[in-house]
């Protein structure tokens, strides 16, 4: 089960920003994941609550973003989203194409509480975002 090592990477780097920003807890981490990369988003999140359990991070929601594969055409250079893995170019039928979406693993950003008494900031806003 690689999702297990994959949330173990994900809690480490949030871990570290959160030290390197002087963040105590973290309300939301957001996730872009492209549909190439083959994770199953409820064994993530089964790992990530293993993973954090009795942690700053265990009561942290996960928020997945799939994102859907998508290719340009190096001869028509259409850029079309692709069904079922058919990489053949709807509009002139070429095979020669090039991924631009779908293999995407990103931490898209971090959802800070207000009431964190790690933050400085007068913002009366909801939360804050810390993005990477």
């Amino acid at each position: 089960m690689h999702e297990l090592s994959i949330a173990g990477n994900i809690v480490e780097a949030v871990q570290q920003e959160m030290i390197s920003r002087g963040i105590d807890r973290v309300a939301t981490i957001a996730l872009r994941i492209g549909r190439m990369t083959d994770i199953d988003a409820e064994s993530l999140r089964f790992g990530f609550e293993v993973i954090t359990k009795e942690t700053p991070l265990a009561e942290t929601r996960l928020v997945i973003e799939h994102i859907p594969i998508a290719a340009r055409c190096q001869t028509c250079q259409l850029e079309f989203e692709v069904p079922d893995l058919q990489f053949r170019c709807p509009a002139c039928a070429g095979s020669a194409v090039d991924l631009i979406h779908g293999q995407e693993l990103d931490i898209a950003y971090l959802e800070i509480p207000d009431d964190d008494p790690s933050l400085v900031s007068s913002d009366s806003n909801a939360s804050k975002k810390a993005t990477e």
